[in-house]
C-alpha cells in the first residue's frame, strides 16, 4: 500500500496560501510605488517640526505693500 503524500485539503490549503501571497505580493509593491512616487517629489515634502511653516502663514495685506 504506497503512502499517500499529500492530502486533497492540502492541495487546496497551498492554492489558498499561493493567492494571499500574490495579493500581500501586489499590495507590497503599491505600497513600494507609491513610496517611490512620493520620494521622488522631494520639492513638494515638507515635515512637520512644531514650527510655523512660511508657506502655510498668510501674508497680511499692509506686509505686502512694503
Amino acid at each position: 500500500m504506497p503512502i499517500q503524500a499529500e492530502h486533497e485539503i492540502h492541495e487546496r490549503r497551498r492554492s489558498r496560501n499561493i493567492g494571499l501571497g500574490l495579493v500581500l505580493l501586489c499590495f507590497v509593491a503599491l505600497v513600494f510605488g507609491l513610496t517611490v512616487v512620493k520620494v521622488r517629489q522631494g520639492g513638494l515634502i515638507e515635515g512637520y517640526d512644531h514650527q510655523p511653516r512660511v508657506s502655510l502663514t498668510p501674508l497680511d495685506a499692509e506686509g505686502d505693500a512694503q
